[in-house]
């Protein structure tokens, strides 16, 4: 791995789609961090696009544990809202910034293997790291790979992976060290304070108090995933801020470090 540049996986999330200058702000710092030699991939989600293409098509979800319920019925609007529009916005931003991107989905060049998660949410899939090759190529280009959190899997069923939990299986997948950006500035706690560094058995604390719940503990959980297969901390940061961004390309910390 020491021959290989750092890569940081960043995870943006729907929210972000919703800010033109929050984008402009990401995709400019994208373009100092790739100059500067680090490699990157974005993860994203896009719920709240979800949901606007939901309601006009007269439908609306449901979630549990924080994990959207896709059933068949809602996949072709759920894929068209994240593989298609959030991709491409997000690619547009890139291109304005003049950060050459690739957009693509988790069910490219089997960079994973996707499974249902659990029958109960409907078609949304279950992620594990499969195959880098494409996502190497791209990085050697200097080209920044755009990921939605759309799968596919062996029988050819379209999966709707919750995008915390895809980031969190790419980071594995190159060794890379995975930030999950939301529109937060990292974890608060009950203060609503940040907390600059978490263990595991806080989370856990500030979980049965209810003060990590709905998605923050399925970004949680992700990161913790990550920390502990790679030794790395996680960083759970704000692109509110892109500044910080560009703080954690020169190695510093930001946000709550979630500890392995």
């Amino acid at each position: 791995m020491s021959a290989m540049k750092q890569v940081l996986v960043l995870k943006v999330g729907g929210a972000l789609l919703q800010s033109e200058a929050g984008m402009a702000q990401l995709m400019t710092t994208a373009g100092k961090i790739i100059a500067a030699g680090t490699q990157l991939i974005l993860v994203h989600g896009g719920g709240c696009l979800v949901d606007e293409q939901l309601a006009a098509n007269g439908m609306s979800s449901e979630k549990l544990d924080g994990l959207r319920v896709s059933p068949a019925e809602h996949m072709p609007i759920v894929v068209g809202a994240l593989a298609g529009t959030a991709n491409k916005m997000l690619q547009a931003a890139a291109a304005k910034a003049g950060v050459t991107s690739v957009g693509l989905s988790l069910a490219d060049a089997n960079m994973v293997k996707a499974t249902i998660k659990d029958p109960r949410l409907g078609y949304v899939g279950e992620v594990s790291a499969n195959d880098p090759s494409l996502l190497t190529y791209l990085l050697q280009q200097s080209w920044m790979p755009i990921i939605s959190s759309i799968a596919i899997d062996a029988n050819g069923a379209q999966l709707n992976v919750n995008a915390d939990q895809a980031a969190s299986v790419l980071a594995k997948l190159v060794g890379g060290q995975l930030v999950l950006l939301s529109d937060v500035p990292g974890v608060l706690n009950a203060e609503g304070e940040l907390v600059n560094q978490l263990t595991l058995q806080q989370a856990e604390q500030l979980t049965q108090e209810g003060v990590i719940a709905k998605g923050m503990k399925v970004k949680v959980q992700a990161a913790f995933d990550v920390a502990q297969a790679t030794g790395q901390t996680v960083q759970v940061a704000s692109w509110k801020d892109s500044e910080q961004l560009m703080l954690l390309a020169q190695g510093e910390c930001v946000g709550t470090q979630i500890l392995p």
